[in-house]
């Protein structure tokens, strides 16, 4: 400490261990970047740590228990160096009282709208723990240095944040606020500095991206995605997560008429029964789902799509199910994220009773990924032979091989004389497996 008796952060470490999803995984880049501003410095595990951050996902009750699991192993690591740890994100703003209670070693619990005063809540740890779960109204802009980002090559930009569809199944509402939008300036500055710093793919984030409106002009997100691919040096621009209920005719146009925007989308479906969307309050119908998939196919033929898919929702009959079945014989994504329900608090699907047993969950959910890795064996089988572009991010874990994404967002394994990380490379694809390419650098 200093003779003011705040902790001082230079010359720290600091470890951030990140549940949940690229959201996630951008706040903590964020995070990283408001301590490495700090003069602190980032450690390869907690026992190296003087700060251990643990970034938190409520989404799934199965991430809450691994998170769980996780601080409880923690407790040791703790006492032994004299750690400070903090819990961060959503599963504190949800469960504070919970986390205070069941680890009663924490120093820090802090919601997602309070990452900007992290440092300054550590500084100021001495006695006794702090807890700040308050709301922020405006839009928050933190900065993300490159020490900070993950990759050299591929980078998360936050356009939006929170969501106000509350689907009864969904926590982000609770967790994450409604929504709130970054203006379309900030954005674009931050996306002209990756460029120059030789960033080549921008996938642009939000918990509902394509209800984006920046708050000065009204431009939507079709207006930003056009200035985003106008961006010298950007070359492949994604964006995620969309909703069906917003995603516009002019959001279609606008993703087709430029060759930047990659022809992938991930458009979470949830059910393919009409009964059980109408529980879910998703506000759309499988007829008017399949009509945006349509419009995409139409200007877009090859296009790749992926999904979320939920599983033994109170309610879901077989008949419910057999439904959502057919949407995968219908659409045939390229991958999709699918999960066994399980009721979130807060929620108003909560208040619903949890009827479909258990083991009727898991024989549903293995007869969905069984006929989804069919079918994207299926598909990559098609691939084969074929030259495809891959951004290369690096050496494979898997022997003498690169590993790299297509424009479908694709896992790419392929082999190469040359080190030809982060860039752009053509490759011929010489097999496959269901979830994964394998390849030869092309020339």
């Amino acid at each position: 400490m200093d003779r003011t008796g705040e902790l001082m952060l230079e010359g720290k470490t600091f470890y951030i261990h990140t549940f949940g999803c690229q959201m996630n995984v951008n706040d903590s880049e964020h995070l990283a970047s408001l301590l490495l501003a700090e003069g602190a410095r980032p450690a390869r595990s907690p026992e190296d740590s003087d700060f251990i951050l643990v970034n938190t996902c409520a989404v799934r009750e199965k991430s809450v228990l691994k998170l769980f699991s996780y601080l409880g192993r923690l407790k040791e690591q703790k006492e032994r160096r004299g750690s400070v740890l903090a819990c961060l994100g959503c599963v504190a703003q949800l469960h504070r009282e919970q986390l205070l209670k069941k680890f009663p070693y924490l120093d820090l619990v802090a919601g997602p709208h309070q990452y900007a005063a992290v440092p300054l809540l550590l500084r100021n740890l001495q006695v006794e723990r702090r807890v700040l779960t308050a709301w922020e109204k405006d839009w928050v802009d933190l900065p993300i240095v490159p020490e900070a980002r993950e990759s050299r090559v591929s980078a998360y930009v936050t356009i939006m944040e929170g969501c106000n569809n509350f689907c009864t199944f969904c926590v982000v509402p609770f967790v994450r606020g409604r929504e709130k939008y970054r203006p379309l300036p900030s954005i674009l500055q931050e996306v002209r500095e990756l460029a120059g710093r030789g960033y080549l793919e921008v996938q642009l984030l939000g918990q509902n991206v394509n209800s984006y409106r920046d708050p000065d002009s009204g431009a939507g997100l079709p207006e930003l995605l056009a200035a985003v691919a106008e961006v010298p040096g950007i070359e492949w621009v994604r964006f995620l997560t969309s909703h069906p209920r917003d995603f516009s005719p002019a959001l279609i146009e606008a993703m087709a008429a430029s060759p930047k925007v990659c022809r992938q989308l991930h458009l979470p479906l949830q059910s393919g029964s009409d009964r059980i969307l109408k529980a879910m309050n998703r506000q759309y119908t499988r007829a008017e789902y399949l009509e945006i998939v349509e419009r995409l196919q139409a200007l877009m033929p090859d296009i790749s799509l992926s999904t979320d898919l939920i599983v033994g929702f109170p309610g879901e009959t077989e008949d419910d199910f057999e439904q959502t079945m057919e949407m995968l014989e219908k659409i045939r994504f390229t991958n999709i994220f699918s999960f066994r329900y399980s009721p979130r608090p807060r929620t108003a699907a909560s208040r619903l009773k949890d009827d479909v047993p258990e083991e009727t969950k898991i024989e549903r959910l293995i007869r969905l990924q069984t006929r989804q890795k069919e079918i994207q064996l299926e598909l990559n089988r098609r691939l084969i032979g074929r030259t495809i572009r891959v951004l290369c991010l690096g050496a494979s874990k898997k022997g003498q091989l690169f590993a790299g994404r297509n424009e479908g967002l694709q896992v790419v394994n392929f082999r190469s004389e040359q080190d030809v990380s982060n860039r752009m490379v053509e490759v011929r694809v010489t097999g496959c497996g269901p979830y994964s390419l394998h390849g030869q650098l092309d020339g």
